[in-house]
């Protein structure tokens, strides 16, 4: 199998992989082999260096973050135009399309979320799971986050994406250190029904920790993670059931963001068509 997203959106020019521009940063497509090394070496550097996953033996040989989804997915690059070549990827997210997850491996969250109720209600729809999403440190501004955002729009845009879904996780794996988000989560941004999503039986752990106690609403958004602040602002909501993920140390939850909920404003802001920072 050929490696790397460049197999999954092949015949694209190069125009068309450029999916906007913001200053000297980039946001693209990955369209070589050299172009998925260099986002895995990225997400090693996140995920393992800075944050407190635990590498496996072959993981820490090659320093590259990696599975075998890293083939069939895309890989969504934000570079760095003023950086030496094979240091300027400094943002990533990886995307996967029901069409593509059906011919190989199925959905990266599957491991996790019992997702097929929710795909058998949706036999039609053109879906798109997001995930292994980092950015660089010193890039952790709203100019890197905005032009990632503005690539997904282009490429949801692009394939007719009717709804986007994926894991985001908290650090740690305590979920009483996180019991007033986690609570808040539960109590104001579940899915509807129709895209409810369980976390898997013999994982699930209860998202409602605050047992009818009440929440600091101010509190509970504070002690969340930039990206789920994100997603709720954009008009996401969430899963049923939280998993512990021992392998990357976090707890993981279910975004669920239907296209038509995204909320007004950001489509404004970007543009219906994906024209402010388009290339």
């Amino acid at each position: 199998m050929m490696s790397g997203s460049y197999a999954a959106h092949g015949g694209l020019t190069d125009e068309a992989v450029v999916l906007g521009r913001l200053g000297p940063l980039e946001v693209r497509l990955a369209t070589q082999p050299d172009d998925i090394r260099d986002a895995q070496r990225l997400r090693y550097d996140v995920f393992y260096e800075e944050g407190r996953a635990i590498a496996a033996q072959d993981t820490q040989l090659l320093r590259r973050d990696c599975d075998a989804f890293d083939a069939v997915c895309d890989h969504l690059l934000v570079i760095d135009t003023t950086r030496a070549h094979h240091r300027s990827i400094v943002g990533t997210y990886r995307l996967l399309r029901r069409d593509i997850a059906a011919q190989h491996f199925g959905f990266y969250s599957e491991s996790e979320f019992d997702i097929a109720p929710m795909l058998a209600r949706h036999p039609q729809s053109r879906l798109l799971e997001l995930g292994r999403s980092c950015v660089l440190k010193p890039y952790r501004d709203k100019r890197t986050v905005e032009l990632l955002w503005h690539g997904i729009w282009t490429y949801v845009r692009r394939h007719r994406i009717d709804a986007m879904f994926g894991c985001a996780s908290f650090d740690g794996t305590d979920p009483d250190a996180i019991a007033e988000p986690l609570s808040f989560l539960a109590r104001n941004a579940l899915a509807q029904e129709e895209w409810r999503i369980q976390a898997r039986d013999n994982l699930y752990l209860a998202m409602e920790r605050m047992h009818d106690r009440p929440i600091d609403i101010r509190r509970a958004l504070h002690a969340m993670p930039p990206l789920i602040k994100g997603y709720l602002r954009l008009g996401a909501k969430f899963g049923e059931g939280a998993v512990i993920d021992r392998t990357f140390n976090t707890i993981d939850v279910l975004v669920i963001l239907p296209v038509n909920d995204i909320s007004q404003r950001y489509i404004s802001h970007f543009g219906a068509d994906a024209e402010r920072h388009a290339a």
